[in-house]
């Protein structure tokens, strides 16, 4: 399928176009850059100290670290406990009041309900009649 004449030809076209604008793309990221003699700088690089602020690692770290004593001693004041955190129980998937996360779907609820009550231990004895062996069990067990 992709080896008729129209597709060979296509590629062809295209394979040509690329040459054409990659070259193109070359000389405009030179000229933006400056690398290029011919074309004109629209910033001039010397002048970038009026641009920016040269600093270097130690002076960064030092107001890192001034930031950071403020902040611990401005945490010594008491602050507002807010209980609105939810503490979720991995097992029944519900909160500390009882509700099933915001993210839960009906579809899902339901499906997590049906199996909770399969994994749990029942407590009731079980209707059926127990068989012979279950019987010896019991018998030996005593």
């Amino acid at each position: 399928m992709a080896k008729s004449l129209r597709s060979k030809w296509r590629r062809k076209c295209r394979a040509v176009k690329r040459e054409r604008y990659g070259a193109k793309e070359l000389e405009r990221l030179k000229k933006t850059l400056g690398l290029d003699e011919s074309g004109h700088q629209d910033v001039n690089m010397s002048e970038i100290s009026e641009i920016a602020t040269v600093t270097n690692v130690q002076t960064i770290k030092n107001q890192l670290n001034s930031a950071i004593k403020n902040k611990e001693s401005s945490n010594n004041t008491e602050e507002m406990d807010v209980d609105n955190k939810r503490i979720y129980n991995n097992k029944t998937m519900k909160d500390q009041y009882g509700n099933y996360p915001v993210w839960m779907n009906k579809r899902r609820l339901a499906k997590h309900k049906k199996g909770r009550g399969k994994t749990m231990k029942s407590t009731t004895k079980p209707d059926k009649r127990l068989t012979r062996k279950q019987r010896k069990k019991l018998k030996k067990a005593d």
